[in-house]
């Protein structure tokens, strides 16, 4: 039924606290993440995000606050939440003298994969990564991006209903990270839930659906969140004729003194869509040969950066 109610959360956090020492990693973190989507963790260093992560990966236990991992307790029922999860670390640990074939292997031997059965999941794996022609080297001999594809491999090899990704496209290059992105939206729509922590916001703007703002340990309140998204903004304007192009601007009520130009065109602050489909009527209508138009930063990357100025404003 096209009315049916939402998929129960995967990943359910409510009120969650970490401390180390005198540290307040984590002060107050709510939110859920949803089988079928994309969850982009967003905030700056220090923010909590790495310890949300190891605390859902059951790898630390919270202070306060309660965690549900597919309804269960990562606290109580760990050696359970662990088979539900896929946890790709920001750094991969590695045995140095395995080959990547019989890391994966023995990983998959781990999650009680019978020998023939690892095996080829192994070679499914290697060949999803694109590591083949790396597959019977030792994992010393990995570049930062190729331990990041092999630590993907490993996340996934026992088929999981909830990954948990931390800086997954740190070391890729620009091909890797298209081909990330294409893998993890594919995963999503099997129906898995995918949490994703990441301070390339401009992959993490294509890749998800919805995002998390974290800000010293806590929460951004929705509020806040919408305010913030709602402010002015920067669009990229490229015209055949930038003269013609800097007329009609300062025609249509755009201060002058606002236009910024960069190798790409011109940069002009508008507050919403709405203004920004207006602006661009009045420029086709005069005549200007419009060659790209759209916002200079992603929403995320605005977003955070206008949470950013109000945090830092607020202190």
């Amino acid at each position: 039924m096209s009315d049916a109610a939402p998929s129960p959360a995967d990943i359910r956090v409510t009120d969650v606290a970490r401390s180390f020492g005198d540290v307040h990693a984590v002060r107050s973190i709510t939110f859920e993440a949803r089988p079928g989507e994309v969850t982009g963790l967003v905030g700056p260093n220090g923010s909590g995000k790495t310890t949300l992560l190891l605390m859902l990966a059951t790898l630390l236990v919270p202070d306060r606050g309660e965690i549900r991992v597919g309804g269960l307790d990562p606290v109580t029922r760990p050696a359970e939440v662990r088979r539900l999860l896929g946890w790709m670390p920001d750094v991969l640990g590695s045995w140095p003298n395995l080959t990547v074939r019989r890391s994966l292997e023995l990983t998959a031997r781990l999650y009680d994969l019978p020998r023939p059965a690892a095996a080829a999941r192994a070679a499914e794996l290697i060949s999803l990564v694109d590591l083949g022609e790396l597959a019977d080297r030792p994992t010393r001999v990995l570049s930062r991006g190729q331990k990041q594809r092999l630590s993907l491999a490993r996340a996934l090899v026992h088929d999981p209903r909830v990954l948990l990704l931390d800086e997954p496209a740190s070391g890729l290059d620009p091909g890797a990270r298209v081909a990330l992105r294409v893998l993890l939206r594919r995963l999503a729509a099997e129906g898995r839930t995918i949490l994703v922590s990441s301070h390339v916001l401009s992959e993490l703007d294509e890749l998800a659906d919805r995002a998390v703002f974290l800000e010293a340990g806590s929460t951004v309140s929705e509020e806040r969140v919408a305010a913030a998204r709602s402010t002015e903004r920067g669009w990229r304007i490229r015209a055949l004729d930038a003269t013609a192009l800097r007329r009609a601007l300062v025609a249509a009520g755009v201060d002058e003194a606002r236009i910024a130009s960069d190798p790409q065109g011109l940069v002009v602050p508008i507050a919403g869509e709405a203004d920004a489909a207006g602006l661009l009527a009045s420029l086709v209508t005069a005549g200007v040969e419009v060659v790209s138009f759209a916002p200079a930063v992603g929403d995320l990357e605005h977003t955070f950066l206008d949470l950013s100025a109000d945090g830092e404003g607020a202190r």
